[in-house]
């Protein structure tokens, strides 16, 4: 999603922009993922700087999705459905307390509600529940449907995206990337060549050791449920410490996600399927009656200090589009409109 969404907007202000990818696009993180739109509820004691960018990436999303399927004629799933974050225990519900604190210092629209009041909410939350906060602007989209809307609307643009493109060396003069080399043995030349290949980033042994970012993949699992369309088992974002439930317009339910430091393993465990649905079931009982549509995992692309890359690397005319972790859907937009920037302000300095 990084990658189109910076290619449609470069090709939006009149770059000519090839996309290579090394398999095909929803190959990777994207296509496995919730696609929560929730600054909020991602919000973590010590992360105030990555607050600030997602917050603004989350303001962006309305117009971004409007224009995006205006131009592409293509859904998005975009639904401002709220998110209800609850606590199962006393010392979840401690926990909650501290988290809601900070998210009220910060001027946050949120609002701590009572075990009842919560199951007015949704009503198929467990009866053990012991308090919630509400954080009711939080959104959500559907990754798979707006990257065939990025895709679309690349086409409209007359950018060309190539499937099966792996690159495997960079033609490098001086300290100036000036295009790669495919495995095919295609050279592409470019003014400016942005790296947005998400966990691999890291990997990309065509680059000199001092140009690759400090990226790492953390393996996620993940699990598709379906149930009714017309009767759902929640109606917005549900999540604990421990699980997040995201539901869909057409009847399924996104279960997330696991967090493992397993290099580059995509393996579906029977553990990590057994902890999503053990944690699932506890927050809303009537997942057990949903069908199991799908298991997967993916990897995120993790920094030292969980903040993106984004903008200049350390080759000239090299741009980083990379390393946001588990805020990859909701900082597209942001992301995007910066690199375009970079990529327009480097073509007119050069």
């Amino acid at each position: 999603m990084i990658g189109l969404a910076c290619a449609w907007r470069a090709a939006q202000r009149g770059l000519d922009v090839t996309v290579l990818d090394r398999t095909t696009p929803l190959s990777g993180a994207t296509g496995v993922a919730a696609g929560m739109l929730a600054p909020i509820g991602e919000l973590t004691f010590g992360e105030l700087r990555l607050l600030e960018l997602t917050a603004a990436a989350a303001e962006q999303y309305p117009d971004f999705v409007t224009e995006l399927e205006g131009v592409s004629g293509e859904s998005t799933g975009y639904d401002r459905c709220g998110a209800l974050h609850v606590a199962l225990d006393r010392d979840e519900s401690e926990e909650l307390r501290r988290r809601h604190e900070l998210q009220r210092s910060l001027g946050l629209e949120v609002e701590w509600l009572t075990p009842s009041r919560c199951r007015s909410l949704e009503p198929g939350l467990s009866p053990s529940i012991a308090g919630g906060v509400h954080a009711p602007n939080e959104a959500a989209v559907d990754p798979r449907a707006l990257c065939a809307a990025l895709l679309a609307a690349l086409k409209r643009e007359g950018a060309e995206v190539r499937s099966g493109a792996a690159v495997c060396e960079a033609a490098i003069e001086g300290e100036r990337i000036e295009g790669v080399r495919t495995e095919a043995g295609e050279e592409v030349l470019a003014g400016q060549v942005v790296l947005a290949n998400g966990c691999w980033a890291g990997e990309s042994d065509w680059l000199p050791p001092h140009a690759r970012p400090q990226v790492r993949p953390v393996k996620g699992q993940i699990l598709t449920l379906r149930g009714s369309v017309s009767a759902p088992v929640c109606e917005r974002i549900v999540a604990s410490e421990r699980v997040y439930l995201v539901p869909r317009e057409n009847g399924r339910l996104i279960v997330g996600a696991t967090v493992e430091e397993r290099g580059f393993d995509t393996t579906v465990t029977a553990g990590g399927v057994h902890e999503l649905l053990r944690e699932a079931y506890r927050l809303l009982p009537e997942i057990a009656e949903l069908e199991l549509l799908e298991a997967a995992a993916g990897l995120r692309p993790g920094t030292p200090d969980n903040m993106p890359l984004i903008g200049p690397g350390a080759l000239q005319r090299l741009v980083l589009a990379t390393g946001h972790y588990r805020n990859g859907v909701l900082l597209a937009p942001l992301t995007a409109e910066r690199i375009a920037e970079v990529l327009v302000g480097a073509e007119v300095a050069a």
